[in-house]
């Protein structure tokens, strides 16, 4: 019987939306009510069948509310939208009114039809110049149709899908952009902020600054510090009465405080000024050179599409990144992103607008004030639209220091201490550096080039970067090689190669991840060569541990992993109905003999010798999906293996008889020594299953009550309760996994499970006081079996458990496991390899 098998999935845990959600508790059944634990236990562990999990939720009715949160966070961003569109339209040269058509259309059209639910389009600076150009040179008229092409050029290359290019660019590239246009916006904002005019360029601005800090507008400035004030103290008022303040949002209170004392005080300062539309004009047929109007076709469509892909990709990771609210938001479809930003360049250039794009700045504010759905986009464009027709009298009240003062806040903002904490951890601060210059610097679309040549010589150079080191010790010659093996270190490595004299015995260390064919054929020609003149070549890895050499006939196919189930590799050439048991472990242990005692029995025989010296305990499910060995790249002697049904850690004295794991613990924490203990779940958990369809919605104390005796099993599946009151119990965080809620009642209970567990373990004595000492460490993993992805816990303790996904390139965390971390990147690779 397996022990554990995949849940059954039918998208009962999902709203009517379709949209992922906390796991809702499965309901009471009929069969429930016989007995507390009955046979169904033993039908949920031998379950069959393998339903994809994640699998797409069935559609269901659409809900028609606005969540609170959109409703505020339009409000926030429509009062960025509205003077940064007329700023653009203004240093454009285009008619006032273009950007309020660009602003309605972006929020409205791209909101609905796009891709990228929280990312705000609009009137973009990017674009600024460009369009300038394209109205000094043709005029306005021609512009807009220029616009209009230009969107169905994008409908064009939405139906090619070739948006998902924009996924190769560097985070480095994405937050450098990001932090860029963020500075841009801060140094033109704070002139009006001190109450002067802001220049053309950034650099413009920083020249200017001087001259604007020494004679400051003093009314301004006063209006200005009161909303920044208001804006940042807003969400950290105390007391009650602070709680049900801060249901306004921070952005609507602090403009509409400065703007009441800016009246009370009659201050004077200038304000929101709304143009009429009287004299707004629509586009006309292109008047120009053919090829003139192609290249600002062409130039349109690549800043509109580079841009709004590259904003899509940032705003994406920073809905991952926050910590609330919590609603799970789905990632951006980039061609149908593209898509909708075509059809709003289509519609904005029919009615007199300027070209839309998505907008870093709103798209910042849009997530940072909380939005959870596309409504918050579709309603500033609806705000944008009423307030140009029926509030233009209020508006105008409105000071334009207090708006500058906003935006220049949200500008710095952009500015993330998170991220570039992340992309120094990453050794691409130059990356970085170089982006946020070119943005400020250059523009926008010239920054993001910029970017990418940088991180293309940095990739370059870092594949070329190889140390080539010889050394002899105790007789033998060693040869190092640290970084990628390519063609461009193949000089290097021949004239090291042909120093060495014949017949010697030869240890060559490749501690890289990488050799191309070049370097091959070098290496395998000199090994040959040196052989044949009578001496010795050994290859190693970094850890010096001998490369074998590769399979080869009939059984090239065969790995440590290989299923015997349906695989027909050499000798197994049985049909899979005839083969018995007795054939299958016959078959295996000669394969064992064959091909992988001759490569480990070196190493066993000094374990022999030495006896064993792991460094972990390792206690996870008797699950036969779970290879403990392979997920973690482990050999012999590394991991004191406990398995059983659940990865379960009985309390201490709660055994009834079996004390296994309470020894396997002792034995592991008192006599081996291992410094660390991990916990390990997986996907698909038969015993959590279990546990969930015996109490589908069980009060607190289910587990108080006198239960039956019942069978072993159902008597060992008790220990699991714990985890099931913690999932059900408000005091603790729901686990997540990278940022993202379980996609079902069963996933939860499979991570609640594992942080349950360490608990347990850190009740029993022996590792209590190891724990007082800090000579040992606990960790959580859980392992998706479906997506063969590792995760460890951090946050442990209830406050924020969240299981980080394994980087297949990361060498380990400082803060989670290093070992255990390595050696799943490891694993991926080799079974990528293989």
């Amino acid at each position: 019987m397996t022990a554990c098998t995949p849940p059954r999935t039918d998208g009962a845990d999902r709203p009517a939306d379709g949209k992922p959600s906390r796991p809702s508790r499965p309901r009471r059944t009929t069969a429930t009510s016989l007995a507390v634990f009955g046979p169904r236990v033993l039908r949920a562990l031998g379950r069959s069948g393998s339903p994809r999990e994640h699998s797409p939720p069935p559609r269901g009715g659409r809900r028609h509310g606005i969540a609170g949160p959109d409703l505020s966070a339009s409000v926030a961003v429509f009062l960025i939208a509205l003077p940064l569109s007329l700023g653009i339209a203004l240093a454009t040269g285009a008619p006032l009114q273009a950007g309020l058509v660009a602003a309605a259309v972006g929020g409205i059209v791209v909101g609905r039809f796009g891709g990228a639910p929280l990312q705000v389009s609009g009137p973009a600076a990017g674009l600024t110049v460009v369009t300038a150009e394209l109205i000094q040179r043709y005029g306005w008229r021609t512009t807009c149709a220029i616009t209009i092409l230009a969107g169905l050029a994008q409908l064009g290359l939405s139906a090619l899908k070739v948006a998902r290019s924009a996924l190769a660019v560097s985070p480095a590239i994405v937050h450098g952009m990001l932090a860029g246009i963020g500075v841009t916006i801060a140094l033109a904002q704070l002139h009006i902020v001190l109450g002067g005019t802001p220049q053309s360029s950034a650099v413009d601005n920083v020249l200017g600054l001087p001259g604007q800090l020494a004679d400051p507008h003093r009314a301004a400035l006063a209006v200005s510090a009161l909303t920044v004030v208001v804006l940042l103290a807003w969400p950290h008022l105390p007391g009650r009465g602070g709680r049900i303040a801060r249901k306004v949002p921070a952005a609507l209170a602090a403009v509409a405080i400065a703007t009441v004392l800016a009246l009370a005080a009659g201050l004077r300062v200038p304000r929101v000024d709304l143009p009429s539309w009287s004299s707004h004009a629509l586009p006309g047929l292109p008047e120009g050179p053919v090829l003139g109007i192609a290249a600002g076709v062409l130039t349109i469509t690549l800043v509109t599409s580079v841009q709004s892909l590259l904003s899509a990709v940032a705003v994406d990771k920073l809905v991952t990144a926050r910590k609330t609210p919590k609603t799970p938001v789905p990632r951006s479809d980039l061609d149908r992103e593209l898509a909708g930003q075509g059809m709003a360049n289509v519609v904005s250039g029919a009615l007199g607008g300027l070209p839309v794009a998505g907008v870093a700045v709103r798209s910042v504010a849009n997530v940072s004030a909380g939005a959870v759905s596309r409504n918050s986009t579709i309603l500033h464009g609806v705000w944008v639209v009423l307030a140009t027709l029926l509030l233009v009298p209020l508006l105008d009240l409105i000071p334009l220091p207090a708006l500058a003062a906003l935006v220049m806040v949200v500008g710095v903002q952009m500015v993330s201490i998170t991220h570039i904490r992340s992309v120094t951890r990453h050794r691409e601060a130059l990356v970085y550096a170089a982006t946020v210059s070119g943005v400020v610097f250059i523009g926008i679309l010239q920054g993001v080039a910029l970017g990418i040549a940088v991180a293309t010589g940095v990739a370059l150079h870092r594949l070329a970067r190889t140390r080539i080191t010889r050394e002899e010790r105790d007789g033998v010659e060693c040869v190092r090689v640290r970084g990628q093996l390519t063609f461009l270190a193949v000089p290097r490595l021949s004239r090291v190669l042909h120093q060495i004299p014949g017949r010697t015995r030869v240890v060559v260390e490749l501690d890289g991840s990488f050799m191309d064919h070049a370097a091959y054929e070098t290496l395998h020609e000199w090994q040959l060569s040196h052989v044949a003149h009578g001496g010795s070549v050994e290859l190693a890895g970094r850890s010096g541990a001998r490369i074998a050499e590769p399979a080869s006939g009939s059984h090239a196919c065969c790995r440590p992993w290989t299923p015997w189930r349906n695989h027909h590799c050499g000798e197994h050439t049985v049909e899979p109905e005839r083969k018995s048991t007795a054939h299958q472990l016959a078959s295996g242990l000669s394969s064992f003999q064959r091909n992988t005692a001759p490569l480990v029995r070196q190493e066993l025989a000094r374990l022999a010798r030495e006896g064993q010296r792991p460094s972990q305990l390792f206690l996870t499910c008797a699950d036969s999906r779970l290879v403990t060995s392979m997920i973690t790249a482990s050999g012999p002697g590394d991991l004191f293996t406990v398995r059983n049904v659940g990865n379960l850690v009985p309390l201490p004295g709660s055994e009834s008889g079996d004390d296994s794991v309470a020894a396997a613990i002792e034995y592991a924490v008192d006599v081996l020594r291992v410094s660390s203990i991990t916990v390990c779940g997986h996907s698909g958990c038969g015993a959590m299953q279990a546990l969930l369809n015996t109490y589908p919605e069980a009060p607190e104390d289910a587990a108080e009550r006198p239960q039956p005796p019942g069978t072993p099993l159902q008597r060992w599946l008790r220990h699991g309760l714990p985890s099931l009151r913690r999932m059900r119990g408000k005091e603790h965080t729901w686990a997540r996994l990278s940022g993202r809620l379980p996609a079902d009642a069963v996933e939860q209970l499979c991570l609640t499970n594992v942080v349950q567990q360490l608990e347990h373990l850190r009740a029993h004595e022996a590792v209590a006081r190891r724990l007082a000492e800090g000579t040992l460490e606990l960790h959580g993993m859980y392992f998706h079996v479906g997506e063969a992805q590792a995760y460890l816990l951090t946050g442990t303790g209830g406050v924020d458990d969240v299981f980080h996904r394994v980087n297949p390139t990361s060498s380990g965390r400082a803060d989670a496991a290093p070992a255990l971390a390595q050696g799943s990147g490891r694993s991926r690779r080799a079974q990528a390899t293989a």
